[in-house]
């Protein structure tokens, strides 16, 4: 029994010891389904089962539905969804679904989302005085088992609970980790299905070893107190995601989004993942991972971290534009890093689909994604068309004339220019609605995406947008400096005050609300990755898409042109003598991108490093570091400061 837990239910007996005696408290009874799993709790392992019924103790369910992930389960599922109004099919396509949430539950809320250690310094920096943290959150224990005692006890009574066994990665695979979650929505069973793999197969792996225990509630018991919004019940007021990473546990009250619910997601992938990691000596982090073959054949494996708006998923889809090239895609969000036998960093995709934010996606920006949700998606606060298909902004020039929409907060006939009654512009899809589809479908999934040994990473991308001053792309002089560019990482981001207009803010790694523990002591551990035994580690890059010139217009065109870079790396990564060498990195030498058949680029302006730009650029780092990360930076990291500095100073 977790401590929280054993502290909150008050006895030590609390949980039952077997399946038979725990029937007689006649709370709940464990349910099967002629079509669906025939699983009970007492076919689980002795831990997990425990874990099970400890939080249905604490939870109070009338049922408990072990989830096996098959198809036909799946299909109940969604059945049962659509007839209690929480989903709707969408005609057009074979087996795709819109859900639509309660306009107070659409996204990760970062406020309201915590890390439980014993000491607050095992979490989060000690900013400097006056200061409000920005990486991360902290809660003691006393204070979350307050939190637990106002939410968790009977959150399920009327409901029933369901029990996902899924692996984060590959099952059976060494670089692959576990996790039981129980929920009390099938709308997250159905999306865990697509996002992890899940069932049977899962416990057989896990044997008696460790798992990653989550547990998830709506936090609204029956019968509610008011009827839900749009069918989707949560708990706003009362919304808290919680990971106690000691102890290898998520706790998630109040949200059915997915980023807030879906715990396999940035919760266990990244916060618990990156803690993991740590103690074990491997990476876990945000980012895509993709496979490029040059036309002679030559394959090659990069990782690459971008903050939002940066052209992740584009970037991990990608049609090149150079002749013979190919891009492959092994994941889009996350990957999780370990060396091998030889001391190659190997990655893998924990995930098994992609859960890509819709507005803006479109045949034009990334055809593979929308060639991959056309079937077997859920897709959540999109707007409907008249002949039952989807629609957001970014699609305008790819739909067909006399359609009528129905927007995500179900405006009849939407149109463009609707408005509300204050004047404010009515979109038709929430900016951060979102498609849930498995990864198989892709088009253009490498074909080692499930390698229980993961793919040989040969470079790391960091990435951000940045209208002026820093080139499209530069390599790191070594690893220190490598991981002193993805610390110093900045990105144009719009604020949530409309007033402020778009600002350049920190984001390192592109982990910044992401991090599981100290980001000291994580920059700490990526500079200990040089001195593991017969390491041969990826060298590390920093690019660019969005520099604008003095018109507002973008210099560089982007999308698939962008394999001209990468085309770049790649010969760097061989050791082509490319590059020259510059105060901030190493970047191209003229003529040394391919720009064979492009439109005129100026690449003066491109690759122009303004001296005062730069001495703004590493004063603003310095205040970033001295404020966020203050007596915890490392001293290598702060050396790589000043050596900037200095170089700056003498440009």
């Amino acid at each position: 029994m977790t401590l929280l837990t054993f502290q909150l239910l008050r006895r030590s007996t609390s949980v039952v010891k077997s399946f038979n005696s725990f029937q007689k408290l006649r709370r709940f009874t464990v349910t099967t389904h002629p079509a669906m799993s025939s699983m009970t709790v007492n076919d689980l392992r002795p831990h997990v089962k425990e874990y099970v019924l400890e939080k249905a103790e604490l939870c109070k369910p009338d049922s408990i539905y072990i989830c096996d992930g098959s198809e036909e389960e799946e299909q109940q599922l969604l059945k049962l969804m659509e007839e209690e109004g929480m989903i709707k099919r969408l005609t057009k396509y074979e087996n795709c679904w819109l859900a639509k949430t309660d306009p107070k539950d659409v996204a990760r809320v970062e406020s309201k989302t915590v890390i439980c250690t014993p000491n607050k310094r095992d979490t989060i920096p000690i900013v400097k005085e006056d200061v409000k943290g920005t990486l991360g959150q902290w809660r003691s224990q006393n204070e979350l088992q307050q939190d637990f005692r106002e939410r968790f006890p009977a959150c399920m009574k009327g409901r029933k609970m369901y029990v996902i066994p899924f692996s984060m990665g590959p099952v059976g695979s060494p670089l692959s980790k576990i996790g039981i979650q129980v929920t009390d929505s099938p709308y997250v069973v159905a999306s865990m299905r697509v996002m992890t793999r899940m069932g049977g197969k899962v416990l057989d792996t896990l044997g008696d070893g460790e798992f990653v225990k989550c547990l998830h509630s709506v936090g609204q018991p029956l019968p509610m107190e008011k009827p839900p919004v749009n069918n989707w019940p949560c708990n706003p007021a009362k919304t808290l995601i919680a990971h106690i990473p000691d102890q290898r546990e998520i706790c998630s009250f109040g949200s059915g989004y997915g980023g807030n619910s879906l715990l396999g997601k940035k919760c266990f992938a990244l916060r618990i993942a990156s803690r993991i990691a740590k103690d074990e000596g491997w990476l876990a982090e945000h980012m895509l991972i993709l496979g490029i073959t040059n036309p002679e054949g030559q394959k090659k494996y990069i990782a690459a971290a971008f903050p939002s708006a940066c052209g992740k998923t584009n970037l991990a889809m990608m049609n090149p534009t150079l002749p013979g090239w190919k891009v492959e895609c092994v994941g889009d969000d996350i990957a999780w890093m370990k060396f091998d036998s030889e001391g190659k960093l190997r990655a893998i995709n924990p995930e098994a689909g992609f859960f890509g934010v819709a507005p803006g996606t479109s045949m034009k920006t990334n055809p593979n994604a929308m060639l991959t949700i056309q079937k077997n998606t859920i897709f959540t606060n999109v707007a409907e068309t008249s002949e039952g298909g989807f629609w957001w902004e970014g699609l305008e020039d790819e739909t067909p004339s006399g359609l009528t929409y129905t927007s995500w907060l179900d405006h009849k006939n939407w149109h463009k220019d609707m408005l509300t009654d204050t004047g404010k512009k009515i979109l038709a899809a929430h900016p951060n609605s979102r498609f849930c589809t498995p990864a198989s479908q892709c088009p253009t999934m490498d074909p080692a995406w499930e390698s229980s040994e993961g793919v040989p990473i040969d470079a790391i991308v960091f990435g951000g947008r940045r209208p002026e001053g820093v080139p499209l792309v530069y390599e790191s002089f070594d690893w220190k400096h490598g991981v002193f560019v993805g610390a110093a990482m900045r990105s144009e981001s719009t604020a949530a005050a409309e007033h402020v207009g778009k600002v350049i803010m920190h984001d390192p790694f592109a982990m910044r609300p992401f991090f599981g523990y100290n980001f000291g002591d994580y920059l700490g551990h990526w500079l200990s990755m040089e001195n593991h035994q017969g390491a041969k580690l990826p060298k590390i890059f920093h690019v660019n898409w969005f520099r604008k010139s003095s018109e507002g217009k973008f210099l560089w065109p982007g999308f698939g042109e962008n394999s001209r870079v990468l085309d770049w790396i790649c010969r760097r990564v061989d050791g082509e003598d490319n590059s020259k060498k510059t105060p901030i990195g190493l970047v191209p030498t003229k003529g040394s991108i391919n720009t064979n058949n492009l439109e005129p680029v100026d690449m003066d302006a491109i690759f122009d490093l303004p001296k005062e730009f730069w001495e703004k650029e590493v004063q603003s780092i310095r205040t970033y570091f001295d404020e966020q990360v203050n007596r915890d930076l490392p001293e290598e990291i702060a050396n790589q400061l000043n050596a900037l500095e200095e170089r700056v100073r003498n440009m």
